[in-house]
């Protein structure tokens, strides 16, 4: 399993090893022991997600108010996505940029995504399917969008057609979640951090 970490702080790709044979095929696709070694703390396993989509679909850019957030350790179990996370971190020097990573069933690549982020992909095939391990469970009031085609984040999304919730179809762009106030805090979201390391 090898980690490599993205442009975003905090936000880590990660690699499984793959064993196969005549039979089929056998990995670790998640170690806590190994994550909490790279992030710094263990991730609190509150709730797991499936998600299913279409060819086309997109969704997100979904994130949650710090504290307490939702960190996720994501990866696609049928088909292929490309998975967006966007630095929503006012304050933060990345604020506003996002990465992109292909998370597909070949490669069985992960990506962990800390509290405070963005978080939102596009199906690249028919039934492309996602398992989330979040440290939360949800919180509908504490949940929010931004607009995943907002021109000011400059997504580059590969589908030709996307379809969107409407949820996500109502989304404030990055500029209105800013001045609403909307948006979690930089130096609040390490706060929170470094209070789950353990002593």
């Amino acid at each position: 399993m090898k980690f490599r970490e993205l442009p975003l702080e905090g936000v880590f790709e990660i690699t499984p090893q793959q064993h196969g044979d005549p039979r089929g095929m056998f990995m670790e696709w998640y170690r806590f022991d190994r994550l909490a070694e790279v992030v710094g703390h263990p991730l609190n396993l509150a709730q797991a997600n499936l998600s299913v989509s279409q060819r086309g679909v997109v969704r997100g850019i979904h994130f949650a108010d710090v504290p307490r957030g939702q960190a996720k350790y994501v990866t696609c179990v049928r088909g292929a996505v490309l998975d967006v996370i966007v630095d929503l971190r006012v304050g933060s020097p990345t604020f506003g940029r996002w990465e992109g990573v292909r998370l597909d069933d070949v490669d069985r690549r992960a990506v962990y995504i800390p509290e405070g982020m963005g978080h939102g992909f596009c199906a690249l095939s028919d039934d492309a399917t996602l398992s989330y391990l979040c440290s939360e469970t949800y919180n509908p009031t504490g949940e929010h969008s931004v607009h995943p085609l907002d021109p000011d984040l400059g997504i580059d999304w590969p589908a030709d057609v996307r379809l969107l919730s409407a949820r996500d179809e109502a989304a404030p762009s990055l500029a209105d979640a800013l001045a609403s106030g909307l948006l979690p805090d930089h130096a609040a979201c390490l706060e929170f951090t470094r209070s789950l390391r353990v002593n």
